[in-house]
């Protein structure tokens, strides 16, 4: 049954960068996010053995000093200068709902693609190594997004058939599938047609992220 689920998988990969017309090295190019969504592998989700634990996070894989967390914060800060891994009267804007601080502590880093969506969607099948580095993903902004805590907490473990930001529904919903599509995980029925119903009305571009390095489990 595995061998089947990863046929059929590489063969939906395969069609779906055959569509694109794109090689992992063409990171910057931009295609309609539709693209990306009819790409994706379309299944039931795995149940079963999730465990927040298998997922390593926050870690600091450049050994520079700052965490993961700390580099999303620095990254997405819309005012201050970096000093090491603060940023002294720094400011932050959540996109999903609007609030704006000037207190870090206030606001989480999410995964895009929460750790148990991920986990039930493909990376149940993943090695250690290759579940850190999803955890940890600073090579493709829409990854980790620092958010208020209300709405990380909100989201929780949801996918779009359940939970929709009270702004920012486009980038959402274009966001999900970039990261999906760079880490080919499948989506299941309903999901697929809230992210349909999600993409109405909006721009469509979007930067066709490079494909992840992902090891399986033998």
């Amino acid at each position: 049954m595995r061998r089947g689920w990863l046929a059929v998988t590489g063969a939906a990969l395969a069609a779906g960068l055959a569509l694109l017309s794109v090689a992992p090295a063409h990171a910057a190019e931009r295609k309609p996010v539709t693209i990306l969504l009819a790409s994706l592998p379309v299944g039931p989700e795995h149940v079963g053995g999730y465990e927040r634990s298998l997922f390593r996070h926050w870690i600091d894989a450049d050994r520079n000093g700052c965490d993961t967390r700390r580099e999303v914060l620095i990254a997405e800060a819309i005012a201050g200068q970096s000093v090491g891994c603060d940023v002294p009267g720094g400011a932050w804007l959540s996109f999903y709902d609007g609030v704006r601080t000037e207190d870090p502590a206030t606001f989480d880093i999410d995964h895009m693609i929460p750790l148990k969506e991920a986990w039930d969607s493909g990376a149940f099948r993943w090695t250690p190594a290759t579940r850190t580095a999803f955890a940890n993903d600073l090579s493709y902004p829409a990854a980790l997004v620092a958010v208020t805590a209300s709405s990380n907490r909100s989201k929780g473990d949801q996918d779009p058939a359940t939970w929709e930001p009270a702004q920012g529904r486009c980038r959402y919903a274009k966001s999900w599938i970039a990261v999906k599509f760079r880490w080919r995980l499948s989506v299941d029925t309903a999901e697929k047609a809230a992210l349909q119903r999600m993409l109405q009305g909006c721009p469509l571009l979007v930067v066709v992220p490079q494909l992840a390095d992902t090891q399986t489990s033998s």
